[in-house]
């Protein structure tokens, strides 16, 4: 399901979700985790959410391996997502 630029996360490859029925996020509404542009305090509000919850780590592999382009997914904005992958890029070198 895709709603204007936002993708859900069954639109991506990896099966393996299992863990998201334990992601707090899940008792929150979801336009937090899409701050617009001017939504500082909206992504510090999310990212809370992300560092409190038990599956940050399974969500985190999640959104560097799916490479989700969108929102704050694991306490992470849509630029640390692409440093991250960056520098992975350049270890794998």
């Amino acid at each position: 399901m895709t709603t204007g630029m936002r993708t859900a996360p069954n639109e991506f490859p990896n099966t393996d979700r299992d863990w998201m029925v334990g992601a707090r996020c899940r008792q929150v509404d979801p336009e937090l985790f899409f701050p617009s542009e001017t939504g500082v305090i909206r992504a510090a509000e999310a990212k809370t959410v992300c560092a409190l919850c038990p599956v940050l780590a399974a969500c985190r592999n999640y959104v560097l391996e799916n490479r989700i382009p969108y929102g704050i997914w694991a306490g992470l904005t849509e630029q640390q997502r692409r440093a991250i992958r960056t520098q992975q890029n350049r270890n794998k070198v």
